[in-house]
């Protein structure tokens, strides 16, 4: 079972201890399946009660707890997912402050006044996370000081480790810093990428149902999603690309800078000049794709093109040195959660709202997420 460790013997107010899980005879699960499966029993109360689930919340709580555990072995939502939504708030404060026009961006001289308020806007999330994070850190610091041979073997002591290191830049103040940025770059990506991958799937209720008959001809009715499956699952896989082209959480990609000089299409970059990727238009340019603007999965049965960088048509991620080192752990969750849900439950839309009518607005900050929140009720079809 997940375990807070001895150095949280004591934690926050706001972290709750995770569940205990009992594991099934000869297997043990890994955390992020432990994970799956609470959500899972959370969106069974939902059967029953027939009420709609909020998919990005929950995809949200998920995600943050994976985080967390990995980071320092605690859950940061509580098991209920009632802190969910405090906590991405916090997160959404503070991307959509980070996309916003700044005029300060073009003239540093004017960054101290603060003209538009950009700074003022996520101060509050800023320092939310902050207190957070390093009322952690200072824990796990005092509780190592205390009991050298106390440890967790998480991030957090792997980074604490190289502070005691000779002539190391870690600090206490750069790691929550670090742990900050994690959470709210690996966090929300994943949850907006989740979201719109179900809403596109219940605009099509064909798709949906393709989906649905690879998961239960490959897992098996009744069966748990494991990580080992995705590789079986070529329609399912299609299914998260053509999310991550249509729907890129990052809609522009990190800046770049350039060095020198440079010639690029007949245009002149001059040196220090800071170069944006319009990753949104690249992924729906119809002399690259073929209606882009639809969704399509079937464009990537039997294609090549990947999200590793190698493609630049298709850079959901990014390329190069600056390409995203969370690919691994971003396209696992989005995976496993997604496949999970829908293998284990029947969807449908809440009354009033069909499949033509469901709110498709974009709302833009350093991430692209859905305007209105998608709700779905979950149902399990009697035999």
């Amino acid at each position: 079972m997940d375990s807070c460790g001895p150095c949280m013997a004591q934690p926050p107010p706001c972290l709750h201890q995770p569940l205990v899980h009992i594991p099934e005879p000869g297997l043990t699960p890994t955390p992020s399946i432990q994970k799956v499966e609470q959500l899972l029993q959370h969106i069974r109360k939902h059967c029953v009660s027939g009420t709609p689930v909020d998919i990005g919340l929950l995809t949200s709580a998920i995600n943050l707890n994976v985080l967390s555990n990995a980071i320092f072995s605690v859950d940061l939502v509580d098991p209920g997912f009632e802190s969910a939504q405090d906590f991405r708030d916090q997160v959404w404060g503070i991307m959509e402050g980070a996309g916003k026009f700044n005029i300060s961006d073009y003239f540093p001289m004017f960054r101290r006044f603060d003209l538009l308020g950009v700074k003022r806007d996520t101060f509050s999330s800023y320092k939310r996370l902050y207190e957070i994070v390093g009322g952690i850190i200072k824990s796990r610091i005092k509780c190592r000081a205390s009991n050298p041979m106390s440890r967790n073997d998480d991030f957090l002591d792997v980074i604490l480790d190289q502070c005691q290191e000779d002539g190391s830049v870690f600090n206490s103040d750069n790691i929550q810093v670090l742990i900050v940025e994690l959470f709210y770059a690996g966090s929300d990506t994943s949850t907006i990428t989740t979201e719109w991958a179900m809403t596109e799937l219940l605009r099509n209720p064909r798709l949906m149902q393709k989906v649905r008959q690879e998961l239960s001809e490959v897992i098996g009715a009744g069966q748990m999603v494991r990580e080992s499956d995705m590789d079986r699952l070529p329609y399912f896989q299609a299914v998260v690309k053509e999310t991550l082209r249509l729907h890129p959480a990052g809609p522009l990609l990190l800046p770049f800078k350039a060095k020198n000089d440079v010639e690029l299409c007949g245009f002149t970059i001059p040196s220090n000049s800071h170069v944006i990727v319009n990753m949104w238009a690249i992924a729906r340019d119809p002399s690259y794709w073929e209606d882009p603007s639809s969704f399509l999965p079937e464009r990537f049965l039997g294609s090549k093109i990947d999200y590793r960088g190698q493609d630049y048509e298709y850079i959901p991620f990014g390329a190069g040195r600056r390409i995203c080192p969370g690919i691994p752990l971003a396209i696992r969750m989005v995976q496993l959660v997604l496949a999970s849900i829908i293998h284990s439950f029947n969807w449908k839309l809440p009354e009033g709202i069909t499949p033509l009518t469901i709110d498709m607005q974009e709302k833009c900050g350093a991430t692209l997420k859905k305007a209105i929140p998608l709700s779905a009720i979950p149902f399990i079809e009697e035999n």
